[in-house]
């Protein structure tokens, strides 16, 4: 999957839970300027995990670190399981990432200047950012909302 089919992913989903929530009510509505959290799973090969992990780490965690530093991206956060699951649910790692709102989340054109600053031999970084992604079997995006239990 082409980071370009993930942006589009990522924004219809976008627009999509932004429909959904407008159309729940005024009441339910959350302000286009709180935070937007979405969380990324990552399903590699079997005995592909760690280098997937390593390709993340060497070549999209960077990204994302100057995103925060620009305030686009608030906080990224990534775990694994402890154990093994069953095949079809099973997944290698959830990235977390906490976008300043639903805006900045939609809003992927700064990623190429950075891509092209951090990376100046974008015939690797290509040729790693494409091997990141021939190594998994799925990858898939949910934004997600906080659910108050007290309430």
């Amino acid at each position: 999957m082409t980071r370009r089919f993930q942006g589009a992913a990522l924004v219809l989903l976008i627009l999509g839970a932004g429909l959904v929530v407008g159309a729940a009510g005024g009441a339910q509505t959350k302000p286009h300027d709180e935070p937007f959290v979405a969380d990324y799973y990552y399903k590699a090969k079997w005995g592909y995990a760690d280098e997937f992990i390593r390709l993340f780490k060497k070549n999209h965690f960077p990204v994302l670190k100057k995103q925060m530093e620009t305030g686009r991206i608030l906080s990224v956060t990534a775990v694994k399981p402890r154990y093994h699951a069953t095949e079809d649910g099973r997944w290698d790692y959830r990235v977390t990432i906490v976008f300043k709102n639903m805006a900045a989340a939609s809003d992927q054109a700064s990623e190429e200047p950075i891509i092209r600053q951090l990376f100046p031999d974008q015939e690797t970084f290509k040729r790693e950012e494409q091997r990141r992604f021939e190594i998994l079997i799925a990858h898939w995006d949910t934004p997600i909302v906080d659910v108050a239990l007290d309430k």
